[in-house]
């Protein structure tokens, strides 16, 4: 069920469509984490515009992004090993 939510990022309105509940929640949950992190550069750079440090906030977020793909990527590479392992040794082929 689509629904149109509007939510705030730095001080401005966004009108959006929310598939689901849950993408709701999502897409509020990151507006909270954007706004977040862009009061926080705001307070540590005043003299830069929002512009600028709506960049910060993006780069910083995709940042966190990669390294959380990483650590899921090495996760899911760990497992199949385990799994082989496990596997070879169920089968008796030590």
């Amino acid at each position: 069920m689509e629904q149109k939510i509007s939510i705030q990022i730095g001080g401005r309105a966004f009108s959006l469509t929310a598939t689901s509940p849950e993408h709701e929640e999502m897409i509020r949950l990151a507006a909270d984490a954007i706004n977040k992190r862009l009061s926080n550069y705001l307070r540590k750079n005043p003299d830069k515009n929002v512009s600028e440090l709506m960049s910060m906030v993006a780069l910083s977020e995709c940042v966190l992004r990669i390294s959380f793909q990483r650590e899921l990527d090495k996760a899911k590479a760990e497992g199949a090993s385990l799994n082989e392992d496990l596997e070879r040794y169920i089968l008796g082929d030590k």
